[in-house]
């Protein structure tokens, strides 16, 4: 089911965020992806500008991350995916995050074309 093979793109996304593995991230993400990051101000349009971001994050220990409540449409080559992302830090409280995915479906795989994440 199409619905399903969206959910575990954005859910593998943060499951590879969780290990460290930033070519996980990167596989789900179009090569053009867009993304308004919760910890930046402009719209990201570059890999080269969501690594800029990467590494300019502050190191807090270990990170969980768990995505709930979804609604995810399908609309034959187009997803639109809208879920809470819970992000907690090893110290401090938790941040809830409101979040939106695009994905487009290229050669038979899903891919992630723009994030938007809202911080609560």
């Amino acid at each position: 089911m199409a619905r399903d093979a969206v959910w575990a793109v954005i859910t593998g996304m943060y499951d590879a965020y969780t290990r460290g593995d930033r070519d996980g991230i990167d596989r789900r993400l179009h090569p053009e992806a867009t993304i308004f990051d919760s910890d930046h101000a402009g719209l990201i349009t570059t890999r080269e500008q969501l690594d800029k971001v990467r590494d300019a994050r502050p190191d807090e220990g270990r990170v969980t991350l768990s995505a709930y409540d979804e609604v995810v449409d399908v609309w034959g080559e187009t997803a639109l995916a809208r879920y809470v992302l819970r992000v907690a830090f090893e110290t401090g409280a938790p941040q809830i995050v409101r979040t939106t995915s695009v994905l487009r479906r290229e050669g038979g795989e899903w891919r992630i074309v723009h994030v938007h994440e809202n911080t609560l």
